[in-house]
């Protein structure tokens, strides 16, 4: 077969090459800031026009709130452009700050130094300062933007405060009450006049005639919806819960049951579509309808909300042990609030739309909206509470129930203070707590909700661990709170442009000293450690199930090259993540200075231990798997950490031994060089025993088991005279001293069988008692009638009974 011709294809991958080449140099030529080393600097000269007449602004009392809002927004653009200046030339400024050090310290006062020295410092001295002219002229534009943005903002939160505190007309006076009837009655009237005016018109006839059928399928639509759609959806959510796990099911039919507010969302915007399509709709009436969706919105939701929090058949309550005409009293008054909440939205819109400005009127139409919700919540906080009578004690309730309880409380607190307020005119204080408390129960509620969706997920993804919620639905659960705070806070009042500042000063960091730490450092600090430690955890397992198998060191010395690289890999790591994000540590060294005084004191032992574990390590006295003893401890080394060695007792018990004992203190190794050990087994005869025939006994049992070696040889040792008996000693060395016991064990079985066999008698301690006097433990004559006791074996030797005095 003739070779086939490659020339075509390498032609084809050079072609290939060329492009890819061509594609990155362009995108290269594109990205941000190639063409350009820094961005434009700011016009200093607008930026001082404007800022003189923004203080001039400021300083207006009849600047309205608008107004001011719109300039902040132009301020703090403006300082985003300086501090994004204030970075200029850095680059370029550190490396000349480098050279100046490279050319050593100035001259002290009087001193010289060579002229080309001088003269090149001059230079770099003149290069370094016109480098750092635009960002001190930019550090100068940023505070001065900075003071005016805090000035805007301490003024409207004055403004917020005095409106907050804002007496209005009592709305309990009965002679206010007139204004109320007024406006109400002026603003039906300008719905129905707008309404007749529009049919008067021709040509508005003629458009409702020919939109009439979209007109029609509009409201068809519409009421289908609002009448069947939620039938609809229980019907869906029944037919989920009765073919999926329960976990799954729980999810998904909670996610279904979303429909029971959109479906008659839906139905509201195609009603309000609907009357828009007839063109009889004025200026209030537009005002009316444009607020029709947020207020349905408001309705539908409370009421999903409730029948979530306090359901019918009591399954998956959040709040247990209620009883059903306590969960249906709750269920009505979250629907209440709902219909107030969304009531009060076309009370602001009215008045806001309609221009009127009677404050008589605002403050009796919002007295009654407000007292009923506040009723409300005081049910809905009574509910929370629970029943006093079957309060259980503090410390056998868990948390989240001692907070509901709390949370109660507060509800009924300020649900019963908020309508005495309003009733003496203070309506703009009482609405700042009234709605915003309702507002927040009603996100709290769809926060627990959202837990108990990602439980159910995880539960259902997870069925092994039913019956525990893992810990990534608690961590989820943290984030959700953390993450709610500035909806919260946005809820009660606070202002997005406060948020948003308050978000810039923690994006921008904390300095400490000459070092700016920030997020940012601490998300890249925690990226770069992160992939370090993981790498260096890859290599140890490489080399511990790899490499280091496969060669001559033993297991002690592998475990220590693993674990000496851990430690490696976990200094480079760090040393590479605070690299890699920036943090200049030169700024904290007086601090860690002084600091690292006291801590030496209180860590000296847990230096120490360290210190001892790393010697162990590298010398490697004691390494896992030898049997030592140490302070009376003895048992196998399983383990050497940082801090301490764990020990396995022969009782299988774990002792956890600090380091810094076993490098000053006494270790006796048993299996450190070698596994060969002495085992000496004593053994006693009776006195008349042939100890010849004793010695050749003891030597037969000894050479005969098999981890014995034969050099040297066994060794039987006649010890000496005891009181009882004649005492030997079998002395032997073992090939495995970690079998001793086992040996000592089959030793003394031979020795037993064997001095049976042989006639050999093993003695045990035997006592021969001598009474002088016997006769004085004889009772005296008629000293009553029991009779005298007697040793056994002595006939002549009797002893006094027991109750004998």
């Amino acid at each position: 077969m003739p070779p086939r011709d490659i020339r075509p294809a390498a032609r084809l991958a050079g072609f290939v090459l060329g492009l890819l080449r061509a594609a990155l140099l362009l995108l290269v030529l594109a990205a941000p800031g190639f063409a350009q080393d820094q961005p434009a600097p700011p016009d200093y000269a607008a930026w001082e026009k404007f800022a003189n007449r923004a203080e001039t602004v400021i300083a207006d009392a009849h600047t309205t709130s608008l107004a001011l809002d719109t300039l902040r927004k132009t301020v703090t653009d403006w300082r985003s452009q300086f501090q994004a200046a204030q970075s200029a030339n850095k680059t370029r400024i550190g490396t000349l700050q480098q050279q100046i050090a490279a050319l050593g310290p100035p001259p002290a006062e009087g001193a010289t130094e060579a002229p080309e020295i001088a003269t090149r410092r001059q230079q770099l001295n003149d290069q370094l300062a016109k480098l750092q002219a635009p960002g001190l002229a930019a550090d100068e534009a940023y505070s001065r933007a900075d003071g005016i943005v805090r000035e805007i903002d301490d003024t409207l939160r004055a403004r917020q405060a005095d409106a907050l505190m804002h007496l209005a007309p009592m709305p309990v006076n009965p002679a206010n009450w007139p204004a109320a009837v007024t406006f109400l009655t002026a603003t039906g009237s300008s719905i129905v006049g707008e309404v007749v005016s529009s049919w008067a018109i021709d040509t508005r006839r003629a458009d409702l005639g020919n939109n009439g059928p979209l007109i029609l399928g509009y409201v068809v639509f519409a009421v289908v919806l609002l009448a069947r759609g939620r039938r609809w959806f229980d019907r869906g959510i029944h037919w989920i819960v009765v073919r999926l796990p329960e976990g799954g099911a729980q999810a998904l039919a909670l996610v279904a049951s979303l429909g029971q507010v959109v479906l008659p969302v839906l139905g509201v915007a195609l009603i309000t579509e609907a009357v828009n399509t007839t063109g009889f709709a004025g200026i209030v009436g537009q005002t009316v309808l444009g607020v029709l969706v947020p207020m349905a919105v408001m309705i539908f939701a409370a009421r999903w909300l409730g029948h979530q929090i306090f359901p019918r058949d009591g399954e998956g309550e959040m709040l247990p042990d209620l009883p059903p005409e306590t969960r249906a009293e709750a269920r009505l008054h979250a629907q209440l609030l709902g219909v107030l909440i969304a009531v009060d939205i076309l009370r602001r819109a009215l008045f806001r739309g309609t221009g009127a400005d009677d404050e008589a009127a605002n403050a009796v139409i919002t007295f009654p909206i407000l007292a009923l919700a506040a009723l409300s919540l005081y049910r809905i906080g009574r509910t929370l509470r629970g029943d006093r009578r079957t309060e259980e004690p503090a410390e056998e309730q868990g948390y989240s129930a001692r907070l509901v309880r709390v949370l109660g409380r507060v509800v009924m607190l300020l649900a019963a203070v908020a309508p005495l307020f309003a009733a003496v005119g203070y309506i703009a204080a009482a609405t700042g707590v009234i709605l915003p408390l309702a507002l927040s129960l009603g996100l709290i509620g769809v926060l627990v909700l959202i837990q108990q969706l990602v439980n159910d997920i995880y539960r259902w993804l997870t069925p092994a661990r039913e019956g525990d919620d893992g810990l990534l639905p608690v961590l989820f659960g943290f984030a959700l709170s953390l993450g709610s705070l500035p909806v919260f806070a946005l809820v009660w009042g606070a202002r997005a442009a406060d948020l948003a500042e308050l978000w810039g000063k923690f994006a921008q960091g904390f300095s400490i000293g000459a070092t700016r730490i920030s997020p940012t450092n601490f998300l890249t600090f925690a990226i770069l450690f992160g992939a370090g430690y993981a790498l260096t955890r890859l290599i140890q397992g490489a080399l511990k199930t790899t490499v280091l198998p496969k060669t001559r060191i033993d297991v002690g010395g592998q475990n220590a090259i693993a674990v000496g690289v851990g430690y490696l890999g976990i200094v480079v790591s760090a040393l590479v993540a605070i690299t890699g994000a920036g943090i200049d540590l030169s700024g904290l060294a007086i601090v860690a200075g002084a600091l690292s005084v006291g801590i030496g004191f209180g860590l000296q032992n847990i230096v120490s231990n360290f210190v001892s574990g790393v010697i162990l390590l590298i010398e490697r006295p004691v390494s896992e798997g030898d049997w030592i003893e140490t302070g009376g401890v003895q048992g196998t080394v399983r383990s050497i950490s940082v801090r301490s060695t764990r020990i396995e007792t022969f009782d299988r018990a774990d002792v956890i031994v600090p380091n810094s004992n076993l490098i000053t203190g006494t270790v006796t190794n048993m299996t450190k060089f070698s596994r060969v050990g002495r085992l000496i087994v004593q053994v006693g005869v009776a006195y008349g025993s042939d100890t010849r025939k004793v010695d050749k006994v003891l030597r037969e049992i000894a050479e005969a088991h098999p981890l014995v070696v034969m050099n040297p040889k066994p060794n039987v040792i006649f010890t000496g005279f005891a009181p009882d008996s004649l005492n030997f000693e079998i002395r032997v060395i073992l090939r495995d001293v970690n079998f001793s016991l086992d040996v000592r064990s089959e030793v003394n079985h031979q020795i037993a069988e064997r001095f049976a066999a042989e006639g050999i008698k093993i003695p045990f301690a035997q006592r021969d008692i001598w009474l002088r006097n016997p006769e004085t433990l004889r009772p005296a004559p008629g000293a009553g009638d029991t009779a005298p006791q007697r040793l056994p074996g002595a006939a002549d030797t009797p002893v006094p009974p027991k109750d004998a005095v």
